[in-house]
């Protein structure tokens, strides 16, 4: 078997003859079929994990278990396709897998704080075949034998959703400054495969953030590190445990369907919901 990585000056690798992905073409189609359907149909993922704090010269905590969905479309357009996403995070006991309601914060001193599940709705971007911007090709990969990897890398800074003056218990700062890091895997016979529309994929997700706003740190030196493996439901949300989907049915049910209306690339976080919950309180609603 060849390892083959995508071509660049310094390093050149032997191209597959049965799946170029150095093809432009290639190399974005076959990102898709993993990614979600190409028929248009709904897919879904689910990414159980952990959420660790780390706190500089002091200490490193597993704080959370974490399990997350998300409901997904692809829609195929001019310059690429569209696709139409939402997406929950729950946090869990790190013992007993609990979907947590309140949480002791063990940084102050045990103090009970709301736990505020992530709800990203919507989550609309585009990929486009070609241009500048993070969701564009050539995708980096590595491939060996019938196994191919992709990796996206975000590194993101812009003005934080919560300025310290504002929301001093919630804020870390006014810049947010966070890393997203992917890995999409699958089978290269699957991408091939003309009778499928949807490839099933496997992800890896990490993230290195501020602190939950909900925990109520502050600008106390730290940082939130979340590591999950994400697996494609190829046979929808009744693959979920049964516990996670009877919570999903009885308090987000939007969460088991796509969204269906496109206002543009549309990409909520998790700040300005938890921003919007504050603010609502504040004003007595």
């Amino acid at each position: 078997m060849t390892l083959r990585l995508l071509q660049s000056p310094g390093l050149t690798t032997e191209k597959d003859p049965e799946l170029n992905l150095d093809d432009p073409e290639t190399n974005f189609m076959s990102l898709m079929k993993l990614r979600g359907d190409l028929s248009g149909k709904d897919f879904f993922f689910a990414f159980p994990g952990q959420a660790w704090a780390m706190v500089p010269q002091e200490q490193n905590l597993k704080c959370f278990r974490t399990f997350g969905f998300g409901s997904g479309r692809l829609e195929k357009v001019a310059e690429g396709y569209r696709i139409f996403s939402r997406e929950v995070l729950f946090y869990l006991d790190p013992v007993t897998g609990e979907i947590l309601q309140e949480w002791s914060n063990p940084f102050l001193g045990g103090r009970k704080v709301e736990v505020v599940h992530i709800q990203n709705d919507p989550v609309n971007g585009v990929f486009p075949r070609s241009g500048p911007g993070p969701l564009a090709p050539p995708y980096p990969y590595v491939s060996c034998g019938d196994m191919v990897a992709f990796q996206w890398n975000f590194f993101i800074q812009h003005p934080a959703a919560m300025k310290r003056k504002e929301y001093p218990l919630y804020s870390s700062g006014d810049i947010d400054q966070h890393a997203e890091l992917w890995g999409l895997m699958g089978r290269k016979s699957d991408i091939r495969n003309p009778d499928t529309t949807s490839a099933y994929c496997t992800m890896s997700w990490s993230r290195v953030a501020d602190w939950l706003p909900f925990m109520e740190m502050g600008n106390a030196p730290g940082k939130m590190v979340f590591h999950s493996h994400s697996l494609k439901l190829m046979d929808g949300p009744r693959e979920l445990p049964r516990k996670v989907l009877d919570y999903i049915e009885k308090h987000h049910s939007e969460y088991l369907a796509a969204p269906t209306v496109w206002n543009g690339p549309q990409m909520t976080s998790s700040a300005q919901v938890f921003k919007g919950i504050i603010d609502k309180r504040r004003a007595g609603q």
